[in-house]
């Protein structure tokens, strides 16, 4: 129906895994090394037993040789363990183990030595978070998801913030195929990163996005959609966002015409179905001017085919009344303006100059509906809002949205990011329909 960005798992898990290597580099060069430079060395660290210095001293040695022996090295590994008797005995042999694993790309054994030297409670605090970090990552590209989010939020609890470990859990549920559960967790991740007034990357966006599309979480799809035309407001992204509450709002014609006044404005008509639906939900009957001018786009555009039964029967039935519905334009003015009116009068004459591109006079037919009883608020508003920013009234646009409550807020949110990206510039205001 419509496209949206794709982001692939698997390359989530490659990307980890290089990055794992970087990391690993990182932690060397912080300070996991070698421990014992000399016997000598050991022999006057007190806090070291002899069992472990004995045990420990013909590995290293072997390890930091010029050609290591890494088979020797690995085979000596368990002796090392059993001799651990103190702290600094359980942070020497996690160093060695640690260093071992990334030269020999064994990551179970990398891990074991990080799990090592972090319960030897001798980590500089500075880097407890470093630590737990490589923990995650590791944990992540064994696909131990369980012992990933562990060694993660640890590092987040301890003020991690390079890197993206928040996301990293997220991914940990999407790789067990728990998809609300990463996709709340990734949702509050954002939230919270946002409160604190850090800077979201965008990527984890178009993955909350395409994460719930595709597991049908319409609402949390939404979410997404909205905060991504937010920050990168394009063709695509407004499809996209659009496109969500078109599958998965529910919503009548009347809330799907709205989202189509939308998409037009915002250059994400993009298919043929687009372009259908707008016609449908618009109706020739009804708004014959807007309905003739989506057939002409979509015609000219390529995605409508003139002599196709449905396209050409739009086209003739606004035909037929364009002129008509033009020159009754006056009269729905003064019927909305007539102190007898209704809340349908007023409406409908809003609508009509709204869909013939007079949203000045739209926006007063609007606010007389709104004063009436029995008035559609949530449909109404949305449309005065509409008609506000049209006219560039920006500040009075977000404030009629804001009213917007129930059903139709989903749609409101998209209307405010589309005025408040206007509003800041970062827009120009779509060409105007026919003139009445």
């Amino acid at each position: 129906m419509f496209p949206f960005v794709r982001f692939n798992a698997s390359n989530v898990r490659r990307a980890c895994s290089h990055f794992a290597v970087a990391i690993a580099l990182t932690g060397a060069a912080a300070g996991v090394s070698p421990i014992f430079e000399s016997p000598a060395y050991a022999q006057k660290k007190s806090e070291y037993s002899k069992g472990f210095v004995a045990a420990y001293q013909p590995i290293n040695e072997i390890f930091v040789a010029e050609q290591p022996d890494l088979a020797a090295v690995k085979a000596g590994i368990p002796a090392i363990v059993a001799a651990i008797e103190t702290a600094d005995d359980r942070f020497a042999a996690g160093n060695l183990i640690y260093n071992y694993g990334a030269k020999a790309e064994d990551m179970v054994t990398q891990r074991q030595g990080l799990a090592l030297m972090l319960e030897s409670g001798k980590v500089g605090e500075e880097q407890v978070s470093l630590f737990n970090f490589i923990g995650g990552q590791l944990s992540f590209n064994l696909e131990d998801y369980a012992a990933a989010r562990n060694y993660l939020q640890a590092a987040i609890d301890a003020g991690y913030s390079s890197d993206d470990a928040g996301a990293l859990i997220a991914e940990t549920y999407f790789a067990e195929e728990r998809d609300q559960e990463g996709i709340d967790y990734l949702a509050q991740h954002i939230a919270n990163k946002r409160a604190a007034g850090e800077t979201v990357d965008k990527a984890w966006l178009e993955r909350g996005f395409a994460k719930a599309y595709n597991a049908g979480l319409g609402t949390a799809a939404a979410d997404f959609g909205a905060q991504l035309v937010a920050v990168d407001p394009n063709p695509t992204t407004w499809g996209n966002a659009i496109g969500v509450l078109r599958i998965y709002g529910e919503y009548d014609d009347q809330a799907i015409l709205d989202l189509m006044r939308l998409a037009k404005r915002e250059g994400s008509l993009k298919t043929e179905r687009d372009y259908v639906d707008y016609i449908e939900a618009a109706d020739a009957r009804r708004l014959p001017a807007e309905v003739d001018q989506i057939v002409d786009e979509g015609i000219d555009a390529g995605l409508l085919k003139a002599d196709d039964v449905f396209v050409a029967e739009a086209k003739s039935i606004a035909g037929d009344r364009i002129e008509t519905d033009k020159s009754d334009l006056p009269d729905l003015a003064s019927d909305a303006r007539a102190a007898s009116s209704t809340a349908n009068t007023a409406m409908a004459a809003g609508d009509a100059f709204l869909s013939w591109d007079d949203p000045a006079t739209a926006e007063e037919m609007y606010k007389i509906a709104l004063s009436k009883a029995d008035v559609d608020t949530p449909r109404v508003t949305t449309r005065l809002g509409i008609a506000q920013a049209d006219q560039g009234k920006w500040t009075e646009a977000e404030e009629t949205f804001s009213k917007i409550e129930g059903k139709r807020a989903p749609i409101a949110r998209l209307w405010t990011i589309h005025v408040e990206n206007h509003a800041s510039g970062g827009a120009e205001v779509a060409e105007a329909s026919p003139e009445a």
